[in-house]
């Protein structure tokens, strides 16, 4: 029969070399130390040790046995404290959210995770629609998505905001909404209605439709888009995540515009859920790394609430 004391016993008798000094620190008998690993062998089926008089060493099954132990054991405790909602530095987080917001998010929680050697991140790059289905199957305990949904399952409530960009090539000398319609538009998963929201913000009088725009491309993943803006293929917008990770960052510009206008990212869990502790603070720490970067960068912060 399976039996956890008697891999403890084995991997306390491993690390010391002897039963003597096992004994002791198991506060056990010596007898009772050899007869946990005679019952260990039996169960295995294989000897475990070489005896050498006092001394001993590894069989190749003792090897194996005592890497599993090892395993077992920490499997256990992380598993353990996983059970733990009020722990703020162990177990696992499992986060869906779009490319544009994982970008900067993922790389801020794996930094956390570093820190924290208890926590397991399980992260997924998703669209809105996945990211929902996702979260009402629980296969994510939280997705991050870029427009509010109402469901009867799900809670879904406002966490964090980010400044649109309108990028253009670098060598791009024009600022009148003509101008951006002789360049072109390239477009991403998000890149119209985005577009749309910041040219109707900023050219009021001007702006009618994203239709009137000569579409000049459109790719699914949009931190790729910035690729074909710097080629002067034409303009598009994203998500300030997007242009701060950008390897094209020093071949486009974001050209600059009287009115700011901020994408909401909103988290969705399922309804009464209540999410560990853990989650909040990482939600929160990026937030404020972020409000930090915003400060340092002379933008305008916008207040948001939760």
């Amino acid at each position: 029969m399976f039996n956890a004391q008697y891999f403890r016993t084995f991997i306390t008798l491993v690390e010391t070399g002897s039963f003597t000094r096992t004994a002791r620190r198991l506060a056990m008998t010596q007898p009772g130390v050899s007869q946990h690993i005679r019952k260990l062998e039996q169960y295995l089926g294989k000897p475990l040790l070489d005896r050498q008089g006092r001394r001993f060493v590894l069989t190749e099954a003792g090897r194996r046995a005592y890497d599993y132990a090892l395993k077992l054991f920490a499997d256990h405790e992380q598993f353990r404290h996983s059970l733990d909602d009020d722990s703020l530095d162990s177990g696992e987080c499992r986060i869906a959210s779009p490319g544009s917001v994982g970008l900067r998010l993922y790389p801020y929680v794996l930094g956390q995770q570093q820190m924290q050697p208890g926590l397991t991140v399980s992260y997924c790059f998703a669209f809105n629609q996945e990211i929902v289905a996702d979260v009402l199957a629980g296969r994510h305990d939280l997705g991050i998505i870029t427009e509010a949904v109402r469901h009867p399952e799900l809670d879904c409530e406002p966490w964090h905001q980010e400044s649109l960009c309108l990028v253009v090539p670098a060598d791009f000398l024009g600022a009148s909404l003509a101008d951006l319609m002789g360049l072109g538009f390239i477009s991403h998963s998000e890149g119209s209605s985005h577009a749309g929201t910041v040219l109707r913000q900023n050219f009021p009088d001007e702006f009618r439709s994203m239709s009137h725009f000569r579409r000049q491309g459109f790719t699914n993943e949009v931190s790729m888009v910035l690729d074909a803006v710097a080629r002067g293929l034409g303009f598009s917008v994203v998500s300030r995540l997007v242009l701060e990770t950008s390897p094209w960052q020093r071949q486009v510009k974001e050209l600059t515009l009287p009115q700011p206008v901020y994408e909401t990212l909103h988290l969705v869990t399922r309804r009464g859920m209540r999410i560990p502790r853990r989650y909040g603070r990482l939600l929160e720490g990026f937030r404020e790394q972020r409000r930090l970067e915003r400060f340092g960068h002379g933008e305008v912060i916008e207040p948001m609430s939760g």
